[in-house]
């Protein structure tokens, strides 16, 4: 998931606003060097693969069950290198911080990504990523709503995003996909983006990394909780998880919420933001290419002219809110 101002995120199942880390400022020299080019590109590829990988994921294991593990094993790992790196202090945070990324990660992974999960039981993993692809377009809706001024052009490129819903959302009119499930994507990318919003504005942690393994745990626990409530480990067998679940639940923890991360975050400070920013109409079309070359989803007239539409209206937002 994505945001319309970038941040560094929890996750990029969804590629979204970290935790409360304020945007840096604009890095004093703005050559493109082979290195940026090389952490776009994880960015672009592994954010873009993770609506792929959850796909896999879902195939075998309890939605919420698979998404509690995930977050419960990156946040512990992201903590633990934290302190490695910069000692036990960098995870010291007041109880009025911990309880805002504790709340903005429960908006983030279980309202959206948890609902991406929930999905992709029964929507193809390049319609939801094209779904999600609209978070933007709801974080200026809800800032508008809270009472934030917006210009004109960016409400344009709401209103076209809006339209290239509209496209994408026929398949569940006609039977092709579960109506459910696109309405959680829906309900998933609105949380996402309530979430994106409090991020920068309730007292979060000072180190961007920390906020994001206390919203990781947060959410991880969120989810097993949910997953409990759901009786998703009645009659749950390890041993009947497929190889390949297993494999993406472990690309998920690693590349999706850990290395592609790390790049993300190095990036804000070493490349221009509209460059970065990139990744919000760049991570869908990955998703879209990937599931229909590994798993051979469809590239039907509403995904192509739905999601062209869409990236269409992220990217005007992108550009004039960056």
């Amino acid at each position: 998931m994505t945001s319309a101002s970038p941040r560094p995120a929890a996750d990029p199942a969804c590629p979204g606003p970290a935790a409360g880390a304020a945007a840096p400022a604009p890095p004093a020299r703005t050559r493109i060097t082979a290195q940026v080019w090389g952490a776009l590109a994880i960015v672009y590829v592994v954010w873009g693969s993770t609506y792929l990988a959850i796909r896999v994921a879902v195939e075998t294991m309890p939605p919420f069950l698979s998404a509690g593990a995930r977050f419960l094993t990156a946040g512990a790992l992201l903590a633990g290198l934290l302190a490695w790196r910069q000692g036990p202090a960098a995870l010291r945070v007041r109880a009025r911080e911990l309880g805002s990324a504790a709340v903005v990660g429960l908006l983030l992974l279980i309202g959206g990504n948890g609902m991406v999960v929930l999905a992709e039981r029964s929507v193809p993993s390049g319609l939801a990523a094209l779904m999600v692809a609209s978070v933007p377009l709801w974080v200026v809706v809800v800032r508008r709503f809270t009472g934030q001024r917006t210009p004109r052009s960016t409400l344009g490129g709401v209103l076209v995003g809006l339209l290239g819903l509209l496209v994408l959302s026929s398949p569940g009119l006609t039977g092709a996909v579960r109506p459910l499930g696109l309405v959680a994507l829906l309900t998933g990318s609105l949380l996402w983006a309530c979430g994106s919003v409090l991020a920068g504005r309730l007292p979060m942690p000072s180190n961007a990394l920390a906020a994001s393994a206390y919203e990781m745990v947060a959410g991880g626990l969120g989810a097993l909780v949910l997953a409990l409530v759901r009786g998703e480990s009645q009659g749950f067998d390890p041993a009947r998880v497929s190889a390949g679940s297993w494999a993406a639940l472990g690309y998920l923890v690693v590349f999706g919420s850990l290395v592609a991360f790390s790049a993300y975050a190095w990036l804000l400070q070493r490349a221009p933001l509209p460059l970065v920013a990139t990744y919000a109409y760049v991570n869908p079309v990955v998703a879209v290419l990937l599931g229909w070359l590994v798993l051979s989803e469809p590239l039907t007239w509403p995904i192509v002219l739905g999601g062209g539409i869409v990236v269409a209206g992220v990217c005007l937002v992108v550009r004039t809110e960056r």
